[in-house]
């Protein structure tokens, strides 16, 4: 057997090595794992800013990254040729319909209001809001620019959008982040890996 002896230690030296001291109990062991990780961005709750039509910026409103903005909140303002094009051809549609639906040539009244609501369709693929197109078809003024509105509320994590910059469908113009929910990674040595189960705080 091996012989016991005792060792004796000066209060300095117990403190300079951290020795601790307390009574036998029996109690619930925690098994605490140590690590470090990097809060990130949760990808299921990003969303990012596009037109479908080919123009120029405008008008900057959203300028930093990080900066908050809530749902419906215009970030910037769009000039495309195309769709002014587009609003003119709607508005000449819904003049048109105004005039023939009194005409008494079968099938022309049902072609006006054919052609009104194809200008109405292609303008909603191209993104353009319900209230823009009522605002069109209230005032009978084409807006040479449209504002692009923030699709979710959150914060800018990405900003691309500059005045004066020419935008082609597909260009990502901003990324919205919601940060009310994020993702930690976190880096666990391979040794502990088994010591982790779903669901541990």
């Amino acid at each position: 057997e091996t012989t016991l002896s005792p060792v004796a230690l000066t209060p300095q030296r117990l403190q300079s090595i951290g020795v601790k001291t307390g009574l036998v109990a029996y109690r619930n062991l925690r098994d605490e794992i140590r690590t470090v990780g990097n809060v990130d961005v949760d990808e299921t709750r990003v969303s990012d800013v596009q037109v479908r039509f080919s123009g120029w910026v405008q008008k900057v409103y959203a300028y930093a990254t990080y900066q908050q903005v809530h749902k419906g909140q215009p970030l910037l303002t769009v000039y495309s040729p195309d769709l002014v094009t587009t609003e003119q051809e709607y508005l000449l549609a819904r003049d048109n319909r105004s005039l023939l639906l009194k005409s008494t040539v079968p099938g022309v009244a049902s072609g006006a209001t054919s052609l009104l609501s194809a200008a109405a369709d292609r303008l909603k693929q191209w993104g353009l809001p319900d209230r823009e197109i009522s605002d069109l078809e209230k005032t009978g003024e084409v807006r040479r620019e449209l504002e692009i509105d923030s699709p979710v509320s959150g914060f800018i994590t990405e900003r691309k959008a500059l005045p004066n910059m020419y935008v082609q469908p597909g260009t990502n113009l901003y990324s919205v982040a919601d940060l009310s929910s994020v993702w930690v990674y976190a880096q666990v040595f391979q040794e502990d890996l088994g010591r982790i189960r779903v669901g541990n705080p």
